[in-house]
C-alpha cells in the first residue's frame, strides 16, 4: 500500500484549506473536504487529476452525532490512471443542504435524487430534485434511522441503532 497518492498529493496543494480529513482504508484513499468546496473539488478532480466517472453517490446517517449529523459521500474513479477516491462532506442536521454535483458529473442527477428521498438531504442547484423511489406524498425519509422502523405514523425507534 502506497503512502502517497497523486490526487490527494495534488488536492492538498490546491484546496489545503478545504480539507478536514484524508485517510487511507483498505488501499482506498478518503478526502472529506467542508461541504462549501465540495464542486470546486469534484471539478478539481475532474479537470486536473482526470477522475472521469462518477460511480456512486450516498450518504450516511450519524443520528447521535452532535453536529454534521450526515456524510455526503462521492466515489470517483479515474479509468486512465486506474484509480479511485472518495470524496466526504458533512452535513449538518440544522441545515440539510449541499450543491449538486450534477454540474460537474451529469451521473449525479439520479443518485441525489435517490439521497434526497431516502435522507432528505436537498441539493441546491439540482436540476430536477424529486422523488424517485417512495411515492410523492411519502411522509419522512426511510433511510433515516430516527425513521420509525414500521413505517410513517409508528413511534421512532427509541434505542440506540449501530
Amino acid at each position: 500500500m502506497s503512502n502517497t497518492n497523486r490526487a490527494v498529493e495534488k488536492l492538498q496543494g490546491k484546496y489545503d484549506s478545504a480539507i478536514l480529513d484524508v485517510k487511507q482504508d483498505r488501499g482506498d484513499w478518503i478526502v472529506t473536504v467542508k461541504k462549501e468546496y465540495l464542486v470546486d473539488v469534484l471539478t478539481f478532480l475532474k479537470q486536473e487529476c482526470k477522475f472521469d466517472m462518477l460511480t456512486d453517490v450516498t450518504a450516511l446517517d450519524y443520528l447521535d452525532k452532535a453536529e454534521d449529523r450526515f456524510v455526503m459521500v462521492y466515489q470517483l474513479t479515474s479509468v486512465p490512471f486506474k484509480d479511485r477516491l472518495r470524496i466526504k462532506a458533512p452535513v449538518a442536521e440544522a441545515d440539510v443542504t449541499i450543491d449538486s454535483a450534477t454540474q460537474v458529473y451529469a451521473s449525479a442527477n439520479w443518485l441525489e435524487r435517490e439521497v434526497y428521498d431516502l435522507f432528505g438531504i436537498i441539493f441546491k442547484k439540482h436540476p430536477d430534485l424529486r422523488r424517485i423511489l417512495m411515492t410523492p406524498d411519502w411522509e419522512g425519509h426511510p433511510l433515516r434511522k430516527d425513521y420509525p422502523l414500521q413505517g410513517p405514523g409508528r413511534e421512532p425507534y427509541k434505542g440506540r441503532l449501530s
